[in-house]
């Protein structure tokens, strides 16, 4: 079974042409919603209740919070982020890998860190992308997979942190 029909088994509703590596879809997976052409990737968890209510309680017992979690089209959710309840990812966005994302995010951009924070935008990594980054097009098929990566990667690191 694909992650797409598993999260859809699960109650997960789930648009075309997505890719769904996880599935953590939490305990109310049907109040997850995800558009088209969306990328879930490896160990991305979305959460749509809080937890920590249930320290919560008086007279009235205890306290719950549940809230619908809802992803656009067009949207990239990197390794091992976190999407807390209520949160609502426009289209056109990017979710840097072990993000905490703990509020909505706008169409159109990327954002990194626990707690997330719009570190760019989506159309300039776009163009970046396109303009310095080889095509599979350009690359050479009759190679194994392992060659054709060796004759294209970068040798470039980051910069370093400031310290």
């Amino acid at each position: 079974m694909s992650g797409v029909d598993y999260a859809r088994y699960l109650g997960v509703e789930v648009g075309e042409n997505c890719r769904i590596l996880t599935s953590n879809f939490g305990s109310e997976p049907w109040l997850i919603k995800i558009g088209n052409k969306v990328t879930v990737t490896s160990g991305v968890r979305i959460i749509t209740h809080d937890g920590a209510t249930w320290l919560m309680e008086d007279e009235k017992g205890r306290r719950e919070y549940f809230a619908r979690v809802v992803i656009g089209n067009n949207v990239f959710l990197g390794l091992n982020s976190i999407i807390m309840p209520g949160v609502k990812i426009e289209s056109n966005s990017i979710i840097a890998a072990g993000s905490v994302v703990t509020k909505s995010v706008p169409s159109g951009y990327i954002v990194g860190g626990n707690p997330a924070k719009i570190i760019g935008k989506t159309e300039d990594y776009r163009n970046k992308v396109l303009k310095e980054y080889i095509s599979k097009s350009e690359m050479d098929h009759k190679k194994s997979f392992k060659d054709r990566i060796l004759e294209v990667v970068s040798e470039d690191f980051k910069p370093f942190l400031n310290a």
